[in-house]
């Protein structure tokens, strides 16, 4: 027996959500859309095939805002580059061999070129230089590296931007923004990447890119992608994640849900667009928690676990009787969030294509090349692979 196996909306909840996008989508752009729909709906899933592929894969599907403090978590920068400046550390190995951290909080400061001592103060590192100085040579220097194993920071150029003179032998520099999750701003990424693609009308990128914002936006609809708690591990309710967003909708979507949404819209300002779907998830989060404990605590324990055949395997699952009650007693909340996913889908594809100039799509055809299908063979070897880079379960 095994535990049901598909994380996030689930292969069914993301594949569904593409599809029922397409109709939703303006009369100039559902012709394209239409032709293509079985590929947009297919490739819904190739983020999470990709986990199993790169560790950089997992941050994209989520984000930790608790980890942030309390809403709005006005300490968390909202554009790319500053967030990842300001949460990444900046560590000097001595002329002894010793590790001082001299950017970031608790960083130890310097005066005259001499180490003073640590204090509780992440700007203590950079007495004399403005912020827009520091993220300038930020985005020269160190975000470069995002995709390296190791940040390196050549010393000359980190004490000519401070001002001050830094005997070492090396200096490099760490990421603490990534473990946490960047999904608002993988969101934004996708958005710029796909209108790029729509303006150069490159019908492949169009798709690929298409299918896989479908998933990530559908991710940020998820209350439990927003939370360190993303899988009630920290709060004895381990398997609450698939519950919600994989076992519900594949009951329900089909049977009970209304999955004709308003026509997609044009998104004036993408990164307040996309935070606000966020933070509007994870204000469901204690309600996510809250209910289903409640509810556990009122039903015997076989009248909420059953098991079920699937492709021959028995697994273990919420029976269709307690997963009926948990969603009734969440009020419409996972119905609400799925119907908004779809709108949201098709408005960012709608989006980009405006942003685009309006591309006539009519004499696109897309037939994969060798590049593409090579890339698809990949992401099913390593799926197959069995063994996710990072968090095991959002």
């Amino acid at each position: 027996m095994k535990p049901e196996p598909e994380p996030q909306w689930g292969f069914f909840g993301h594949r569904r959500i593409n599809r029922l996008a397409v109709f939703a989508l303006p009369a100039e752009l559902i012709p394209f859309y239409k032709q293509n729909i079985e590929y947009i709906t297919e490739h819904a899933v190739d983020p999470d095939k990709r986990r199993y592929a790169t560790r950089h894969e997992g941050p994209r599907h989520f984000i930790d805002l608790d980890q942030y403090g309390k809403a709005p978590f006005e300490n968390l920068p909202r554009g790319w580059n500053e967030a990842l400046a300001h949460y990444t550390d900046v560590y000097l190995v001595d002329l002894r061999g010793d590790t001082v951290k001299i950017i970031g909080e608790g960083a130890t400061r310097f005066e005259n070129g001499r180490l003073l001592g640590a204090e509780n103060n992440r700007s203590i590192g950079l007495q004399g230089i403005s912020t827009k100085d520091y993220q300038t040579f930020y985005n020269q220097h160190i975000f470069p590296q995002y995709y390296e194993d190791i940040w390196q920071v050549e010393p000359d150029s980190l004490a000519k931007v401070l001002g001050i003179t830094l005997p070492c032998r090396s200096i490099f520099a760490k990421d603490r923004l990534s473990e946490h999750g960047v999904l608002p701003y993988n969101l934004l990424h996708m958005q710029r990447r796909l209108t790029d693609a729509f303006y150069t009308r490159n019908v492949a990128a169009i798709l690929r890119l298409s299918a896989e914002i479908g998933h990530y936006i559908g991710d940020a609809h998820v209350p439990l992608h927003t939370t360190k708690n993303y899988n009630g591990q920290l709060s004895d309710q381990i398997g609450i994640h698939a519950f919600w967003e994989s076992r519900i909708p594949e009951l329900f979507a089909d049977k009970a849900y209304d999955n004709f949404v308003g026509v997609a819209e044009y998104i004036r300002d993408p990164q307040a667009y996309y935070w606000k779907m966020v933070l509007e998830s994870n204000s469901l989060v204690d309600s996510v928690l809250l209910i289903e404990k409640r509810l556990k605590q009122s039903l015997p324990q076989d009248q909420q676990f059953c098991y079920e055949e699937r492709l021959g395997v028995t697994i273990r699952t919420q029976c269709t009787a307690f997963a009926q009650a948990y969603q009734e007693a969440l009020r419409g909340m996972i119905e609400s969030r799925w119907r908004a996913s779809i709108q949201a889908v098709s408005s960012a594809w709608y989006s980009a294509w405006v942003d685009a100039g309006k591309p006539d799509l009519r004499k696109l055809n897309f037939r994969p090349d060798e590049k593409e299908l090579e890339e698809i063979k990949a992401l099913e070897a390593s799926l197959k692979k069995g063994k996710i880079q990072g968090r095991e379960h959002e």
